[in-house]
C-alpha cells in the first residue's frame, strides 16, 4: 500500500511539475520553486568563494565583471543578485549558479582570447541558469533518489543529503565533489541560448564558433580538460549547430548596434552605435 501511495505521489508530481523554457519551448521536470533554487545558488556560491582562491590579476576580474554585466543586462532571471568573480585555477571552466552567481576560472581566459570569446562562454553558462538546467537535474534526482518528494520536504527531512544533491546538481562539483553532468540536450540548448544572449549584448556571435574551434584545438593538444566535458556533445556537433544558428544570431547582433562587418581585432568587441544597459 505504501509503495502504491508513493508511486501515485511521484506520478502526480511528474504530471503537475513541468517547466517550459520560454526561449526554446522545451519542457522539463521542475519540482523546485525558483526562489528556493536561487537560495541554493547563493549558499553554494558562498561556499565556493570561501574555498577557492580568487585571481590576483585585477584586469582579469574587471574583464569578467564587464562581460558579465553586459550579458546579464539582456536576460531575465528571477530572484537574481548578480555577482561576477574570476577564480584562480588551472582548469579552464566557468559556471553560473541560480540567483545570478557567475564564476570564471582564470585558465579559460587565454582560450577565450578576447572579450567576445569570453561572452560566448559566459552567455552559455548564464543560459544554463535561465533555462533552470540545474533545477531540472535536481528535480530528476529528487524523483530517483528521494522518492519524488518536493524540495521543501526534502530539506526538512534530509537536509544534508539534499544539500549535497544541490551542490552537485548545480555544477560546482569541481571543487566540492562529484558533478552531475548536464545532458547533451541541455548543453546544446545552452549553446543556442548563449549565442542569442551574447548577440543581444552586442558581441559578434561568430566568436562563439571561433571559441569552440580554439577549445577543440586546446583539447587536441593535450590540455587539461574538465571531466564534465566527457558528457558534452562533440565539438564538431556543437560547432555545426552554432554555424546553423548564426544567421539569426547576427540579426540580433545588428539590432543591438553591432556591425557585422566590423570587429575590433584587439579585443573582439564589436563597434557599436548604442550602449548596452547595465544593471
Amino acid at each position: 500500500m505504501k509503495k502504491f501511495v508513493m508511486l501515485a505521489l511521484v506520478t502526480m508530481a511528474l504530471m503537475v511539475s513541468c517547466y517550459t523554457n520560454p526561449e526554446t519551448g522545451r519542457r522539463g521536470l521542475m519540482l523546485i520553486p525558483s526562489s528556493q533554487e536561487a537560495e541554493l545558488g547563493f549558499s553554494a556560491f558562498q561556499e565556493i568563494k570561501s574555498s577557492t582562491p580568487r585571481t590576483t590579476d585585477q584586469a582579469q576580474q574587471d574583464l569578467v565583471e564587464k562581460v558579465g554585466r553586459r550579458i546579464s543586462s539582456v536576460v531575465s532571471l528571477p530572484n537574481a543578485q548578480w555577482e561576477y568573480v574570476c577564480f584562480k585555477s588551472d582548469e579552464p571552466n566557468a559556471f553560473c549558479l541560480p540567483g545570478g552567481k557567475i564564476g570564471v576560472y582564470s585558465a579559460i581566459l587565454p582560450i577565450t582570447k578576447n572579450e567576445a570569446g569570453l561572452a560566448a562562454v559566459m552567455g552559455h553558462e548564464v543560459a544554463h541558469a535561465t533555462a533552470r538546467h540545474g533545477g531540472e537535474r535536481m528535480s530528476e534526482q529528487l524523483v530517483t533518489s528521494l522518492g519524488g518528494m518536493a524540495l521543501d520536504i526534502a530539506l526538512a527531512n534530509k537536509p544534508e543529503q539534499t544539500r549535497a544533491l544541490a551542490m552537485t546538481a548545480y555544477g560546482v562539483g569541481t571543487t566540492l565533489g562529484r558533478t552531475l553532468p548536464h545532458s547533451r540536450t541541455q548543453e546544446l540548448e545552452a549553446d543556442r541560448m548563449g549565442l542569442t544572449y551574447m548577440a543581444r549584448a552586442g558581441y559578434d556571435p561568430r566568436e562563439a564558433v571561433a571559441f569552440w574551434q580554439r577549445f577543440k584545438a586546446y583539447k587536441g593538444s593535450g590540455g587539461s580538460v574538465p571531466a564534465f566535458l566527457s558528457t558534452h556533445p562533440t565539438d564538431d556537433r556543437r560547432i555545426a549547430q552554432l554555424e546553423r544558428l548564426l544567421p539569426d544570431a547576427i540579426k540580433e547582433y545588428e539590432k543591438s548596434g553591432g556591425q557585422s562587418s566590423s570587429t575590433s581585432s584587439s579585443t573582439g568587441t564589436p563597434r557599436r552605435s548604442g550602449k548596452v544597459r547595465e544593471r
